[in-house]
């Protein structure tokens, strides 16, 4: 699939799980939990709808698997981790900065305290 960033349209669950991988490599279980925290339980990434949206994301190039950083896997099993690739960034970044537009309108409109540009 692959593209550039401005050809790549996030869905809301596939920008969370990139923003999870932005500082990181990791497995599906610290993914899901990483959503579940940043979005105070709103957005849950059940194991099917997640590692569903990994197998997109690897397909549009957008992350990679990566090797685990030990031997020995989490608890006894061998997790998958993942890593976000450089098409995977910039995706993610120009969907942020579309966020952040929508935000300054907000603001602009006075529903968020702040400045607005």
């Amino acid at each position: 699939m692959g593209g550039t960033s401005s050809e790549v349209k996030l869905k809301s669950q596939w920008f969370q799980i990139l923003l999870s991988l932005a500082d990181g490599d990791r497995h599906g279980l610290e993914i899901m939990e990483s959503v579940l925290e940043r979005t105070d339980g709103e957005t849950h990434l059940w194991p099917g709808m997640l590692y569903g949206a990994l197998k997109q994301l690897s397909e549009a190039g957008l992350i990679v698997e990566k090797k685990p950083p030990k031997p020995g896997g989490v608890n006894g099993g061998n997790p998958r981790y993942y890593g976000i690739t450089p098409l995977g960034r910039r995706a993610s970044s120009a969907y942020a900065r579309r966020l952040e537009r929508f935000v300054e309108e907000a603001r602009a409109k006075k529903l968020l305290k702040g400045r607005a540009r």
